[in-house]
């Protein structure tokens, strides 16, 4: 297989994952209510719970699957994950007891590490001049994903409350299927490491990482890039429901609009953008309009100021391929599904707290209290953690990137 149909295939993979993961987010209220016989507001408990086991597993096991991708190469461990995506779906879809979605939530967070050996996947068979492109790639596959999985879930969920996820596991079957006869190795012999446990662990992944200065400081702005993304991503329900009374459709809308843009810059338009600014240029500027978009959310007056400002902070989604693409090229072969797993254990991190905080942000300044009341909270602070961002990258990158000390570790 040549590297452009690989790349499909790993496109394939990610979109087909993440179609499974929102097909199944307008079902699942109903799900936990028909199990539990609780109102809607402690299925939003459990729920919430129940994603955080998912991340928290993410980010204790996502090392030890990006190292033993190192070890034993990425097919094996991306064919592992999709089969294990599989099994997940119909966990959830024959669960009798809530226990039992604890169960196939947490083999979810153990396997579904898919992500982490298609980047690492992504980042073999790249060249310096287009791994940011093709780190866009797997964005728009996001993108598309999740415009796709909802829209699907809520059609099948009028068939039943388990037909999503029957649906997801079919999908997640069929690829693992699919890859079994399909997909090449892209880890070479030469490229590959001994799996050791003091290194497949987050705290020893990041120790490893961080001998590399530019990695250190680009990974800790693109923590706060995480962070902040959760001013939008878990609070525009509730910021539109209480500064523009929209219904639940017109929320499913504009999150449709969201994913379209963000999939047409990611999936198109970074491929011109980054090499024209390049990677350094292309993190400034898109964490510049990361931060205006954050703003004019924020201060938006009417719903239409939704739809138009997400072109702004959708066009800040080049900063992330670009941090991603200077990252990948400084750390050697060897380390590559080290660095992705390092990133998955990020994102899950980020992903238990930024929910809270933001939400609690919103929470406070939506009280009754006049003098307080400010619905854009959240956005707002998005604004800072994204200027604060783009701060340490302009001070680890000026101080760093430098011909002769930017290969190497410190």
């Amino acid at each position: 297989m040549s590297k452009r149909p690989a790349i499909g295939f790993i496109f394939a993979t990610v979109l087909i994952d993440v179609i499974g993961l929102g097909i199944i987010i307008p079902v699942m209220p109903s799900l936990i209510q028909g199990l539990t016989g609780d109102t809607v507001s402690k299925a939003a408990q459990i729920g919430g719970v129940l994603y955080g086991a998912y991340a928290v597993m993410q980010f204790f096991c996502a090392p030890i699957i990006g190292g033993l991708s190192d070890r034993y190469g990425r097919r094996p461990v991306l064919l592992a994950s999709l089969f294990g995506f599989g099994i997940d779906y119909l966990f959830l879809a024959f669960a009798p007891t809530i226990g039992w979605l604890f169960v196939g939530r947490t083999i979810a967070g153990v396997m579904g590490a898919s992500f982490t050996s298609a980047n690492a996947y992504i980042a073999d068979i790249s060249t310096p001049e287009n791994r940011s492109q093709n780190f866009g790639l797997m964005g728009a596959a996001f993108g598309l994903g999740f415009i796709i999985g909802p829209l699907l879930g809520g059609f099948l969920g009028s068939y039943g409350p388990r037909v999503p996820f029957i649906a997801a596991a079919v999908l997640a079957l069929l690829n693992w299927i699919y890859g079994y006869f399909i997909l090449p190795e892209s880890l070479k012999l030469e490229n590959r490491r001994t799996f050791t446990w003091a290194r497949a662990n987050p705290l020893g992944t990041l120790k490893s990482l961080f001998r590399y200065p530019v990695v250190r400081g680009l990974f800790i702005a693109l923590a706060f890039i995480y962070i902040a993304s959760h001013a939008v991503q878990s609070n525009w329900a509730y910021y539109t429901t209480e500064k523009f009374q929209w219904t639940t459709k017109e929320i499913g809308y504009s999150l449709a609009v969201v994913g379209i843009v963000f999939a047409v810059v990611m999936g198109g338009l970074i491929r011109v953008i980054i090499p024209k600014l390049g990677q350094q240029r292309s993190v400034y500027v898109g964490l510049g309009l990361y931060a205006v978009g954050f703003l004019l959310y924020a201060f938006a007056t009417e719903g239409w100021m939704m739809y138009a400002f997400t072109v702004v902070y959708c066009l800040g989604g080049i900063a992330g391929p670009a941090l991603q693409g200077i990252m990948s090229g400084i750390v050697s072969p060897n380390e590559q599904g080290e660095l992705q797993g390092g990133f998955t254990s990020m994102m899950s991190a980020t992903s238990i707290v930024g929910p809270v905080l933001m939400s609690s942000i919103f929470s406070f300044f939506t009280k009754s209290h006049e003098a307080l009341y400010f619905p854009g909270a959240a956005m707002l602070l998005g604004a800072v953690l994204t200027l604060c961002s783009a701060l340490l990258a302009r001070m680890t990158l000026k101080k760093n990137m430098k011909p002769a000390a930017a290969t190497g570790p410190a």
